[in-house]
């Protein structure tokens, strides 16, 4: 279980951050009682009653109405989370296409879209710009009309610099050095105040914690998920906690080289498992007639996967090899990662879902014949239920956790909310 208790913190609000700790003692709890989350957090009983009533005034908590059991003295009222007031937006930037997402205080998703986009040929600042664009279309939807936004997570292909929101370096969207945190809260600053927190992250760790926390495989706390996208990596999760690297660039298992003068690979390397088992390689193996020239056009990615479907399923020769053979190639770079970390499961998410009936029976046996522990060391190898939704979802869901961490702002108080400062 979480330590929901308050440690010592650098932060200058005390109060603000003790905020985040009630509130997170009650996402775990929930129903529970004030004294109850006194208990959990080793906050004092007039504090936490001052903190939730602040949160309450917020529209974070409400009470049930339902009375915990009685010992002495009076019963106490429980409080549960307040699902019906705010909502966290995340976006996922990919080559093709955009994925959005809200989520309400219950990580229940609000709102899904799926939207068309070369992101690549667009560039970084029309891209921001499509982005702001697609969250206040999602804003303006019924669902969130009513809702406060409390900010907007976006998951982007590459190596990111999440604390200072910059895409160091993102290959397949022609991105490197991108302050894309930055741009986006100058494009977001006319809808203020206040400024909408905006976190960048990963699309694969995002995609990990996604899974974790509503997948079909959700608390598996050894987990890894592999994006099946154009690009290739891996969102690993140990005890439940997203390993980063010193750097944050962790994960990156599409450009580890699997062959000696292997393909071209889109960092400008050869051989890489993003060469032999991304999309792109996976699309050009199995559809040879719809490339006769080499040209791929991205914006079509999802048509041509629906044709490699269709052409598996006839048991087309041609698409039927080349799907077992990237199987095969995914089943070997899965393998280092069950070799290193362990994972009780890895998950193979994107456009790997649709074209998982003939991936995984090549997948499957190539990690456990590479894994040196027996059977994988117990790790099952499954798909994502969510699709190409996933690490929209995940960002969604770690906007929700940041408030509560003391890192952002908590949405502010409602017109006639008490802000006395117990701490």
């Amino acid at each position: 279980m979480k330590d929901l208790r308050a440690g010592p913190t650098g932060f200058h609000d005390v109060r603000e951050t003790n905020l985040g700790v009630v509130l997170r003692a009650v996402r775990t709890l929930a129903p529970c009682s004030r004294a109850a989350v006194a208990a959990a957090t080793g906050l004092n009983k007039t504090t936490v009653s001052s903190l939730v009533a602040d949160l309450i005034a917020r529209g974070l908590l409400r009470e049930t109405g339902e009375s915990a059991e009685r010992r002495v003295g009076r019963p106490g009222v429980m409080l549960a989370l307040d699902e019906l007031t705010i909502a966290a937006i995340g976006v996922e930037v990919n080559v093709d296409y955009l994925s959005v997402v809200a989520v309400d205080l219950l990580e229940r998703s609000l709102i899904t879209r799926h939207i068309a986009f070369d992101a690549r040929s667009a560039g970084p600042d029309a891209c921001a710009h499509r982005i702001v664009e697609a969250v206040r279309s999602v804003a303006d939807a019924p669902a969130l009309r009513h809702r406060t936004l409390i900010g907007l997570s976006v998951a982007v292909p590459g190596l990111v610099d999440s604390p200072r929101g910059v895409v160091t370096r993102a290959p397949n969207l022609a991105w490197r050095g991108t302050p894309l945190r930055s741009r986006l809260e100058e494009l977001m600053e006319p809808a203020g105040p206040p400024p909408m927190p905006v976190l960048v992250d990963n699309d694969a760790n995002l995609g990990a914690v996604a899974e974790y926390r509503g997948g079909h495989l959700a608390r598996t706390g050894d987990l890894v998920y592999i994006t099946g996208e154009v690009g290739i990596g891996a969102g690993v999760l140990m005890n439940g906690e997203l390993l980063r690297g010193s750097a944050g660039f962790a994960g990156e298992i599409g450009h580890v080289r699997m062959v000696e003068d292997g393909p071209p690979c889109g960092c400008g390397r050869r051989g890489c498992l993003e060469a032999l088992a991304g999309i792109e390689a996976i699309l050009r193996a199995a559809l040879p007639d719809r490339f006769p020239a080499g040209a791929l056009s991205r914006a079509d990615l999802a048509d041509l996967v629906d044709s490699a479907v269709q052409r598996a399923t006839a048991q087309d020769p041609v698409a039927v090899d080349a799907l077992h053979t990237a199987g095969s190639w995914l089943g070997r770079g899965a393998a280092t990662l069950v070799n290193l970390v362990n994972p009780g499961a890895v998950v193979l998410g994107g456009y790997f879902v649709p074209l998982a009936p003939w991936l995984l029976p090549a997948c499957r046996p190539a990690v456990r014949e590479l894994s040196f522990a027996p059977d994988a060391g117990g790790c099952v190898v499954e798909t994502s239920e969510l699709g190409l939704s996933a690490a929209a979802q995940g960002g969604a869901v770690a906007m929700v956790d940041a408030m509560e961490s003391g890192r952002l702002p908590l949405p502010p108080p409602q017109a006639g909310s008490a802000d006395e400062g117990a701490s």
